[in-house]
């Protein structure tokens, strides 16, 4: 295929409805098609918690953090069409190259836990939390957040963290001060520190909306660490009932869940990891070995088609896919690649010089470690 001048287009979110009329089969030649076309000025990463009809196509699956790292490493790539969710298209664009344009095929796949933990909201709190313990604080950011907060953390001294990295990060995080802000999955911030052996009575959760900090205790300048109040909407379902159930149903099933679970989930479970570690474990699981796991429900589904010499289920077997993963389906993503082959961009994730300046920071301080 020639060179072509592409035109930017505003995002949309409308397909047009002959689309509605493509058989599943029609879209998936045509996908093919588009993509032998580009060759290697096309790079398409899918996250784990893809459709199997999507991450049929990806170039590479993984977690956020580790497809965006794939992709600085594609510099052929002209256009990257990240089958993810938006804070993991900004973070592309972060790291890739100016000249190479980042392409999320709908705009409605978004992340309600970035979205939990908005810019105005995190410097409203910050303020307040200053004014109690003075400048004693330093703030973490999961990966899964928008650019604009890690941003702020990069700013304020602090760096990112992932669900393989966060107990090395928040040791850290320790070395530099006495208090750590963790943003924006309470529930991943509260299991790492329990498990570097922090209590839980030195731990506050702080509200956004009230713009108060949630403490039981009689103190506040006992706590340690600030959890923000926000959580994963797939992982805050599984509750210690399933693993009750499960353990009744199938004596010597293994509990395996994620650490965005809550608490009570996590300490109940026999283990707790990173997408990353859920798929190792099971991959290297032995054979006949049965399972409960707490994640995803794509991803576990497509750990049982790819593992059928083990027993796996769903810990949460009524539980839905991500919804906002699941924006990102054949026919968004044929639209964004017939334009492209038309030679416009639709749905382009940019991320401002500024905020990239402070938030590539915040990600190389983890990478550093990492």
């Amino acid at each position: 295929m020639d060179s072509l001048d592409f035109l930017t287009e505003e995002s949309t979110f409308t397909l047009p409805e002959r689309y509605s009329r493509l058989t599943e089969e029609e879209m998936k030649q045509r996908i093919r098609e588009v993509k032998a076309a580009f060759g290697k000025r096309l790079f398409m990463p899918g996250h784990h918690y893809q459709k199997d009809e999507v991450i049929e196509f990806a170039d590479a699956r993984g977690d956020s953090l580790k497809l965006a790292r794939i992709c600085a490493e594609q510099k052929q790539a002209e256009f990257i069409v990240f089958c993810g969710v938006h804070f993991m298209a900004e973070t592309a664009d972060m790291l890739t190259d100016d000249s190479q344009i980042v392409i999320l095929p709908d705009m409605r796949a978004g992340c309600s836990m970035a979205d939990m933990a908005d810019i105005d909201q995190t410097e409203r709190g910050w303020k307040i939390m200053q004014e109690q313990f003075g400048d004693t604080i330093l703030p973490l950011t999961y990966v899964n957040s928008t650019a604009a907060i890690k941003a702020f953390v990069g700013r304020n001294g602090g760096a990112t963290v992932t669900s393989s990295n966060a107990k090395k990060m928040l040791e850290w995080a320790f070395t530099r001060k006495e208090r750590i802000l963790f943003l924006p999955d309470q529930h991943l911030g509260r299991n790492t520190a329990y498990d570097l052996g922090i209590p839980l009575d030195q731990m506050a959760v702080w509200d956004p909306i009230g713009n108060r900090f949630e403490y039981e205790g009689e103190d506040l300048e006992n706590v340690r660490v600030i959890l923000w109040k926000g959580h994963c909407s797939v992982h805050e379902k599984f509750n210690i009932h399933h693993i009750a159930q499960w353990r009744k149903k199938e004596p010597g099933i293994n509990i395996l869940v994620h650490p965005e679970c809550t608490f009570d989930v996590v300490e109940a479970s026999d283990y707790a990891g990173s997408t990353s570690y859920i798929i190792n474990m099971i991959e290297e699981a032995p054979a006949g070995s049965k399972w409960a796991i707490g994640t995803e429900m794509n991803l576990v589904n497509r750990l049982i088609a790819e593992n059928s010499d083990k027993e796996i289920v769903s810990l949460n077997p009524f539980l839905c896919p991500c919804l906002t993963m699941n924006r990102i389906d054949l026919p968004h993503l044929l639209w964004s690649l017939e334009k492209l082959e038309q030679g416009e961009v639709v749905n382009q994730i940019r991320v401002s010089a500024e905020i990239r300046e402070f938030a590539v920071l915040a990600l190389n301080r983890m990478l550093e470690r990492s």
